[in-house]
């Protein structure tokens, strides 16, 4: 194994599914499989006993569940990439499995056209999400904006996006007062929450946001 080689824990309850698995990833120069487990109990247990940087679950395993097994390696080893495996295009396991920690959900009907590129985005860090996963996600964004459960903390009022966008294009806080007829005061008062809001120190980060939530062109 070459020293960028990713090292996977595959685990799947059924040996026809594993062999065709490592199949694709060992055709990989840079992708080896270490370790295989018929279970989420045995995956652990591997877990704890080898070096593995990418954990290959599927999610239906007897013993314990590949979302049972995601969640005790997410905390047994923080490092670790942890990619599902799933028979089945549901929305529910989908989140079920961004919770318990996984980077990527990859349906077993495609992992010959997905499953090398979900390892490789995993180990960068980057979300692997098939098209019927990426639906689900905006719908139930949506849904969650329609009930008003988006969390508030992150969302802005309309007036404070507007504070927002002229203290981003250079106003003073009198400019903002007379260009929106309230009191410095009560610009202040929006600007003190902004930061407070969004995490942020001074006017050159609120630039910096207002320039990535397309609020001013940069």
């Amino acid at each position: 194994m070459g020293p960028g080689t990713i090292r996977i824990l595959l685990a799947d309850d059924h040996a026809l599914v594993r062999r065709g698995v490592r199949l694709i990833l060992d055709q990989e120069p840079d992708l080896h499989v270490v370790a295989e487990a018929g279970d989420g109990a045995e995956a652990v247990e591997l877990a704890r006993t080898h070096d593995v940087d990418l954990a290959v679950l599927d999610i239906a395993m007897p013993r314990m569940t590949g979302l049972q097994a995601a969640r005790e390696l997410a905390a047994l080893k923080p490092g670790l990439r942890i990619l599902m495996l799933t028979m089945h295009d549901n929305e529910q396991y989908f989140f079920q499995a961004l919770k318990a920690g996984a980077g990527g959900y990859v349906l077993k009907s495609v992992a010959d056209q997905d499953l090398v590129a979900a390892c490789r985005a995993a180990m960068r860090d980057e979300p692997f999400l098939y098209p019927g996963a990426v639906t689900a996600l905006i719908r139930n964004y949506l849904d969650r904006v329609r009930h008003g459960e988006e969390t508030p903390d992150q969302i802005l009022t309309p007036r404070e996006e507007e504070v927002l966008k002229l203290v981003a294009e250079g106003h003073s806080s009198k400019e903002i007062a007379e260009l929106l007829f309230i009191s410095i005061k009560t610009v202040q008062r929006h600007r003190a929450n902004l930061l407070h809001k969004l995490g942020l120190r001074d006017r050159l980060e609120l630039t910096r946001y207002a320039i990535r939530a397309g609020l001013i062109e940069p």
